[in-house]
């Protein structure tokens, strides 16, 4: 089992702004308001889709950012709700909140979703704060602004294609100019003590992973050597890539060892001769392997598929990949009735944080500070005196006002909010 990790950025979308707006009839001298409420912004969800299996697009796109709602319009009409951004990743893709280290969901099943961000509720239109003491106010709300959040996407990889085949037969080799993994390599046998996985991305942009198992001997389905930790793996695949080395090296047989690994694999669990199989004819650069490779032909069935490459100068490898990737896509998955969990990652909630903070600046100013009133303050129309005397009534409310005196406030003091800045009056 492999993991990979990806880092990624998300927001939300921000709610859009009420609006300002009168209709004027006869009967209302003034005015009646008629100014709708801005329409919510985008959430941003995640969505498991069977048919991924690999983290290898986040490499490309790693923000994402749902869209705002619409203002609100005159005549009290709504505006629109962004649609939800939704982010597909595959399954056992597990969240991780990456500035506390919090796993936030674990996605395992197809369609199953997840909202990590929801969208900013819409402003309120001046129709909203409507009195019998002011009929006609002017006062909006601007859109919620929507959450961001840093979030690790971690999947636990399960190879799609195995390799198999005796010891240095170039299984580690291959799986390195395939693809990224970095397997270590020795001229001896039994170099690989464990599965090494990587992502191999195909020519019409299908990734896959395929795992170089540790080498299998005979008598493996019996626990000899390394064959049980083997085995176990590539019960997981779905295609098996079988690499046999064509070069006769130290004097073995290619159809005899190709016969052999498939007798152990039959040993074993009969359902693995199930699985589609691609042999792959490797050390073609070598010499003798031409002669090898026909000899090899004439003793396997026409209808198995044989293709020569060479890991080492990389020739005939695309057609090889090309194959694999085909059959990935006409291959269901193989139950694994001890892997299958059914508990869940339960959703954890962190404890609100106060409402509000209050600190003293180098220039001897109050700072205000918190999640709750900055949220408070970028929703008001800072431009409009009514939602400056509103916002004001909100933070004698939360108890601002009595903090600031508690902190030495006097008369004429300057209190900071984000970047607005006013006097503390008693």
């Amino acid at each position: 089992m492999f993991i990979d990790k990806v880092k990624i950025y998300v927001k939300a979308g921000d709610g859009g702004d009420g609006m300002v707006a009168f209709r004027r009839e006869a009967y209302v001298p003034d005015g009646g308001p008629a100014g709708g409420d801005g329409g919510r912004g985008g959430n941003i969800v995640f969505e498991v889709d069977e048919g991924l299996r690999t983290l290898m697009d986040f490499r490309y796109q790693k923000h994402f950012k749902a869209k705002r709602g619409e203002d609100g319009r005159s005549k009290n009409q709504h505006g629109k709700n962004a649609e939800d951004l939704v982010i597909y990743v595959p399954p056992g893709t597990t969240l991780r909140d990456s500035d506390t280290g919090d796993v936030i969901a674990d996605l395992t099943t197809h369609k199953e979703r997840f909202t990590a961000a929801r969208g900013g509720r819409g402003g309120k239109g001046n129709t909203r704060f409507t009195t019998p003491a002011n009929p006609a106010p002017e006062i909006k709300e601007n859109g919620e602004p929507a959450p961001e959040r840093n979030i690790e996407l971690e999947l636990k990889l399960l190879a799609d294609a195995g390799l198999v085949g005796f010891p240095s037969v170039g299984k580690s080799t291959l799986l390195s100019v395939v693809s990224a993994a970095k397997p270590k390599i020795g001229d001896y046998h039994f170099t690989t003590i464990q599965p090494n996985l990587g992502v191999v991305e195909s020519e019409n942009g299908n990734s896959f992973v395929m795992a170089d198992l540790p080498g299998l001997i005979e008598g493996a389905h019996e626990g000899t050597g390394l064959g049980q930790q083997f085995l176990r793996h590539i019960e997981r695949t779905r295609v098996i890539i079988h690499v046999v080395d064509m070069s006769g090296f130290e004097g073995r047989d290619p159809f005899e060892d190709y016969e052999m690994i498939n007798e152990e694999l039959k040993q074993y669990n009969m359902r693995l001769l199930e699985r589609p199989q691609i042999i792959a004819a490797n050390k073609m650069d070598m010499p003798g392997a031409d002669e090898n490779l026909a000899v090899f032909r004439e003793k396997i069935p026409e209808e198995v598929s044989v293709y020569p490459i060479s890991s080492l100068t990389k020739g005939g490898l695309t057609n090889m990949l090309r194959e694999t990737a085909e059959l990935l896509e006409q291959t269901p998955e193989f139950p694994l009735y001890e892997e299958q969990d059914e508990s869940k990652v339960v959703y954890r909630y962190q404890k609100s944080e106060a409402p509000f903070t209050i600190t003293r600046a180098d220039d001897g100013a109050f700072e205000i500070s918190g999640a709750e009133i900055e949220k408070i303050f970028k929703m008001t129309d800072m431009t409009k005196d009514d939602s400056i005397n509103r916002f004001s009534r909100k933070m004698r409310q939360m108890g601002i006002d009595e903090a600031l005196r508690k902190r030495g406030a006097e008369d004429g003091d300057t209190v900071r909010l984000l970047e607005f800045e006013f006097e503390f009056i008693e």
